[in-house]
């Protein structure tokens, strides 16, 4: 699933490096999903599968909101992102 969602963002747009070669958003994203996964001790399947339990979870005003904002929100907009592919599919 993890290469699903990866090409999901490639396919959104998203970039996998930057114009000076290092790893952009893609691989960022990735990071924080395979992190979150291993916080909440879930599988990508599983996690998407509560992912909108997940991201409220996250989000503003939830319990995890302090981990969501880490890097400027990266780790909420990761979380969205594979809310949106969990339910293209």
């Amino acid at each position: 699933m993890r290469d699903r969602f990866k090409e999901y963002l490639i396919l959104q747009g998203y970039k996998t490096v930057t114009p000076s070669g290092k790893p952009s958003t893609v691989s960022d994203y990735l990071k924080r999903i395979d992190k979150v996964c291993e916080y909440e001790h879930m599988t990508y399947e599983v996690l998407a599968s509560n992912i909108d339990y997940i991201v409220s979870e996250y989000d503003v005003g939830g319990p995890k909101e302090a981990l969501g904002k880490v890097s400027h929100n990266s780790v909420i907009n990761a979380l969205r992102r594979l809310q949106e592919f969990s339910s293209d599919r």
